[in-house]
This record gives C-alpha cells, sequence and structure tokens, in this order.
C-alpha cells in the first residue's frame, strides 16, 4: 500500500493511493498514519480491506499539499557513510560499524515543501536517501530477518546538510543537521510487503534539472536489515521512529571547487524506485 497524509501543516488526514493512482480518503478509517496505526495490524487490516473493496472517498489531489507520509515521528535515526561510492567521494575510510546519528523530529517537513537555507550558511548540500519505518518495538534484534520483520516500510528522505556547521563549527554534526525543514520525507510510506528488496532500488537526485545523485542501495556498506538490528542494540526503536539509511555519491562536498552548495532559489528534486519524488525550492530563512 502507498500511505500518505494530505493537507495543512499539522492538521493532515490519512489518505491512501489506489493502484490506479487515485488518491482516497482514509479519515473514516484510521484517524492518521502514525506509530500507533503501524503497530496496529487490525488497522492495517482495514485500511486494506477498504482499499480492496473500492469504496473509500476520493479526494481532489490538485492544489492539495501532501504532508510527511508519518505523523507525531519519536525520532529520526541517520546513518553516515553507508555508501561505499560516498564514502570514497569524502575520501573517508569505510566505516568498520554503522555511524549514527540523529536529526530531531520537527526537521521533517512535506516532500515538496520549502527547504529553507540557514542564515550564513556557505555549504548546504543535498542528500538522496531510504528511509526506514518501524512498525513493530525493536529492542536488542538477533537476526536481519528479525529486522525486516520489524519494518513497517520505506520512504523517500533528503538528508540536508550544513557542511560547514556539520564540520567545521566544533566536530559534532547535529549543528550541521538540524536545521529546520531539513528533513522532508515522502511523498508515500510504501508498505514493507510492496518492496520486494530494499537492495536493490535506485536512488536519484536532480539540482535545477542536472542529474548530481545516480546510485543504488546495493552500494550500501550496512544493508536494511543489518542497520536495523545494529541500532536495536544501542536504543529500542518505537513504531513511526525512521532511519534515514545514508546517501550514494554525488554530494556537493564532493565535488571539484568550486563546490555547487544550494543557494536561495535552486530547486532540488529527488526519487527512489517504487517509493515517489520530492521536489523543493529553497529559500533564505
Amino acid at each position: 500500500m502507498k500511505l500518505l497524509r494530505v493537507g495543512t501543516s499539522g492538521a493532515e488526514r490519512p489518505a491512501l493511493l489506489d493502484a490506479e493512482g487515485t488518491l482516497r480518503d482514509l479519515s473514516g478509517v484510521v484517524s492518521d498514519i502514525d506509530g500507533t496505526v503501524l503497530a496496529d495490524a487490525a488497522a492495517l487490516d482495514r485500511i486494506r480491506a477498504a482499499a480492496e473493496a473500492g469504496d473509500l472517498p476520493v479526494l481532489d489531489a490538485s492544489g492539495l499539499r501532501v504532508g510527511p507520509p508519518v505523523g507525531r515521528i519519536g525520532k529520526v535515526v541517520c546513518i553516515g557513510l553507508n555508501y561505499h561510492d560516498h564514502a570514497r567521494e569524502t575520501g573517508a575510510e569505510p566505516p568498520a560499524e554503522p555511524v549514527v546519528f540523529f536529526k530531531a523530529a520537527d526537521t521533517v517537513v512535506g516532500p515538496d515543501d520549502t527547504v529553507l537555507v540557514p542564515r550564513r550558511s556557505v555549504k548546504t548540500d543535498w542528500e538522496v536517501e531510504l528511509a526506514v519505518v518501524i512498525g513493530r518495538t525493536a529492542r536488542y534484534l538477533e537476526s536481519h530477518e528479525e529486522a525486516l520483520a520489524h519494518v513497517a516500510g520505506y520512504a523517500v528522505a533528503h538528508d540536508v546538510s550544513e557542511r560547514e556547521f556539520q564540520i567545521e563549527r566544533g566536530g559534532t554534526w547535529d549543528k550541521g543537521k538540524n536545521c529546520e525543514t531539513f528533513n522532508p520525507l515522502g511523498p508515500w510510506l510504501v508498505t514493507a510487503d510492496e518492496v520486494a528488496d530494499p537492495q536493490a532500488l535506485s536512488l536519484k537526485l536532480w539540482v535545477n534539472g542536472e542529474l548530481k545523485q545516480d546510485g543504488t542501495t546495493a552500494e550500501q556498506i550496512f544493508p536494511v536489515a543489518e542497520v536495523v538490528r545494529y541500532v536495536s542494540q544501542f536504543m529500542t526503536l518505537h513504531p513511526g521512529d525512521v532511519i534515514n539509511t545514508g546517501t550514494p555519491a554525488g554530494v556537493a562536498m564532493g565535488q571539484p571547487e568550486p563546490k555547487p552548495y544550494l543557494r536561495a532559489g535552486d530547486v532540488v528534486e529527488l526519487e527512489i524506485e517504487g517509493l515517489g519524488r520530492q521536489r523543493q525550492e529553497l529559500k533564505d530563512a
């Protein structure tokens, strides 16, 4: 299923994109798409049954804002340097264990919402990423099979980063990762049963129409199953939590000088095979 949330920020309603590409209203079936619903097998069964019955009300998609596909996210866990080609372009050694950092949940915005270039920023960068959405509480998972059984679905994430803040302003990544609007998510949450192999998805990103990133999740150093298993050894993952699993080569930081960092007026578009497409215009904060 392709689940999404539409409407004004803070007042999104749950919806479903059916097999014919028609937007359907789910607000009569569930109150939202969030961790509570994702952890409730009966609620998901009700959604599937309503979709199969074909009697969900149609929503007019024209002019309708698409919000993040998951509401009330508890935390966003991020994995750095998780693609062999991205590690090479940045001159970094592939890590022996996953590099873990966080983004605050309030960085998450809709897939087509405006991205704000922070004040005094000179190195705002792009990163297309596969996002994993957790569907069951995960603690100390032992196997890859168990890890994948805790995944509700997948989405497109844009891990926007300010490299000067991240790398040159004290050595902690948080300042460069948690600026306002720095995690567009969506358009859809595609349930795990519709993603046959999360390690066989193409990822692409364009800036002002020019292709910058063109990769595949097959290049991940730590595959999705290992990322979920590994992270569960250090923290509890709750339904609705999101894991951004890293980006392939092609970020601005890895380009020759002068590096083409983002500026107000730039347009970024990104997509992952089967998971939809995003488009953001950048403006000054």
